[in-house]
């Protein structure tokens, strides 16, 4: 029975009943937390063993007789970028190896466009009227973030179940050469989980951009962040190069949520032309990045099989915790009529949608109760969420038994924020 069918007397008595389940939740001081995406504990231990690999002064070499210790190697080391090359389906020789966060990577990227431009602009970023970006919402918070620190106007553009709307993004891209950029994370997307179809990203290399320097900011954060099967899902740059516009993709990725957020090593490829002209800028910002911890990461691993063997224990870690919440929300909400989400099959979120309008009713709610959630709004930009409805779930920090009580909680502040709309409407 759907809660829009209910007479209101029926609503009021149920309100009644969550009102008194929820006052025990604020009576009884549990603290729970499902705002961000973090490894849990359990997680972080199974990369122990990569802290205690390069103890001695001669482990400092690399296999190609870099001394790891010294000063040199701006783009990385060569074993490292052989190694996610393998593991990403990259070339080598199209990678830079940086510090831990892939976001830094994307950062300074659009900091050097905006200072200096890109090896086929006109001229800077910053001497041009306006510049806009396509934000495929719901999105990630961070990369929003990003455009609105250095004035960029933000575009909404929806997302379908298969990726952004290509005819919507067809549109701004080839018709208005202000557009320089759009954020994508293709697999697993933050926060929908959507796997992006090969018709999405053939759409994206067919693009023909009314701006020559526009760029697909491509941020593959859960390429192989499967939770069985490995899902595959089309190389952007090699379809760029079919079509002729190598230039356009610039990947990120990086170990965060496969080693250890705090001191991983990210990665950003591109076109070869892309890469020596952003060298050079690269040359004077630093001397190079941290080898002695990307040649921890070779020792570690050793090749891609076992990287993906390691990522399957991932996958045992966080499986059962997607699978207590869906199991909760399928179990308490289906057929309700108030709320939708996604069941995505990787990656570190599941995005619920609210009925219009209650979505900062049941964060209010949920925090008076005890548990954190993702500000909402964070998934758009601006943080301004056109339905107020969405709200990013992150199951992956909380144990199991936690998550249970969080997403029992979660699923009374829904209930209740959803009868009092209701109620105020009849």
């Amino acid at each position: 029975m759907t809660y829009q069918s209910m007479s209101r007397q029926e609503l009021e008595s149920l309100r009644d009943r969550l009102l008194s389940k929820y006052n025990e939740y604020k009576a009884d001081g549990i603290k729970l937390d499902m705002a961000r995406g973090k490894p849990d504990k359990q997680q972080l231990d199974i990369s122990e063993e990569i802290l205690g690999l390069i103890t001695k002064n001669e482990q400092c070499i690399a296999s190609d007789g870099t001394d790891c210790r010294n000063y040199g190697g701006l783009d990385g080391l060569a074993s490292a970028k052989e190694l996610f090359a393998d593991v990403f389906g990259l070339r080598a020789e199209n990678i830079i190896l940086g510090g831990n966060s892939s976001l830094n990577m994307m950062y300074d990227t659009v900091a050097r466009a905006y200072t200096f431009g890109f090896c086929d602009s006109e001229r800077p970023w910053c001497r041009e009227e306006k510049i806009k970006f396509l934000c495929p919402s719901p999105g990630y918070d961070r990369h929003f973030a990003i455009c609105e620190l250095f004035g960029i106007e933000m575009i909404t553009v929806a997302m379908n179940d298969d990726g952004p709307d290509m005819e919507t993004v067809k549109k701004y891209v080839e018709s208005d050469s202000a557009v320089r950029g759009i954020w994508c994370v293709p697999k697993y997307s933050n926060p929908t989980g959507i796997v992006y179809s090969d018709d999405v990203v053939r759409a994206f290399a067919a693009l023909k951009p009314a701006a020559r320097d526009f760029r697909i900011f491509w941020d593959n954060a859960y390429a192989i962040h499967d939770f069985g099967e490995n899902i595959p899902i089309l190389n952007i740059l090699e379809e760029c190069e079919k079509t002729g516009r190598p230039n356009m993709p610039i990947m990120f990725a990086s170990t965060s949520k496969i080693t250890f957020p705090g001191s991983g090593v990210a990665l950003m490829s591109a076109s070869l032309e892309n890469l020596n002209y952003m060298k050079k800028q690269l040359s004077i910002q630093t001397i190079g990045p941290d080898k002695i911890n990307q040649l921890r990461h070779v020792a570690f691993f050793k090749n891609k099989q076992g990287m993906m063997e390691h990522m399957k224990r991932h996958a045992d870690i966080l499986r059962p915790k997607f699978e207590t919440v869906v199991a909760a929300f399928e179990k308490e909400l289906s057929g309700t009529g108030i709320a939708s989400w996604t069941t995505p099959r990787g990656g570190y979120f599941i995005s619920f949608e609210s009925l219009p309008g209650c979505a900062p009713a049941i964060y209010k709610l949920a925090l008076d109760a005890g548990l954190t959630l993702t500000n909402v709004g964070a998934t758009y930009p601006y943080g301004k969420d056109p339905k107020d409805s969405n709200i990013r779930i992150a199951p992956s920090f909380p144990d199991v038994e936690s998550l249970k009580l969080a997403v029992e909680r979660f699923i009374v502040c829904v209930k209740l924020a959803s009868v009092e709309k209701l109620l105020s409407e009849k």
